[in-house]
């Protein structure tokens, strides 16, 4: 015998419906964001070309820049980008806490740990969207030099130039498409490239 639904309550339960679904979309476009995000900072180019130390804490750093990048974007665009911006991060939290946990860090000391990630992650953040804003160039390349490299000699100058050229491509990306999941980075082999020949 079919359940017959009232016209208030099928409606009710429809809007339930979709909004399962509308969130299982959004934890999709924004897994695929991340997911493009550690792809992006795992790309030879930086550490072989660009002098990024191939560490943990290198690793880290490019992960952590191309986060602020992203939800950079997403505050300067649709007002939905802004909350998706702070599942992004979210999802990088959840990350770093599964990452310290697969290496074995106890329990107890985890929170200390994440407090410290998230720490480096807002002064981060806060230097570099000071850099954005800057009159001067050459204050993004401080700021980097200073956040990922460790000496004076470094690719600083070679990674602002690229990551001038990612926020100039994210300009040219549609919101919709962003917050579909859908994000395009330069590709850092060829910007390194670009400057040699200059």
């Amino acid at each position: 015998m079919a359940l017959a639904l009232g016209p208030v309550v099928a409606a009710s339960v429809n809007l339930m419906i979709w909004q399962i679904f509308r969130t299982q979309s959004q934890d999709r476009s924004i897994d695929e964001l991340y997911g493009a995000i550690v792809a992006q900072a795992r790309r030879p180019a930086f550490y072989r070309d660009y002098g990024v130390p191939d560490t943990v804490q290198g690793r880290f750093d490019l992960i952590v820049l191309h986060l602020v990048l992203l939800i950079d974007r997403l505050c300067r665009g649709a007002d939905a980008g802004r909350g998706i911006g702070q599942r992004l991060f979210d999802v990088f939290c959840r990350d770093l806490d599964d990452n310290l946990r697969e290496m074995g860090v106890g329990d107890l000391a985890v929170p200390k740990r994440m407090r410290g990630f998230g720490e480096a992650f807002y002064g981060r953040q806060a230097a570099y969207l000071a850099a954005f804003a800057a009159s001067d160039e050459r204050e993004l390349e401080k700021t980097l030099r200073r956040n990922i490299f460790v000496d004076a000699d470094s690719g600083a100058t070679r990674l602002a130039h690229y990551v001038r050229a990612a926020r100039r491509r994210f300009e040219d990306q549609e919101d919709s498409a962003l917050l579909r999941g859908e994000v395009a980075f330069p590709q850092p082999d060829t910007i390194a490239e670009t400057i040699d020949h200059v």
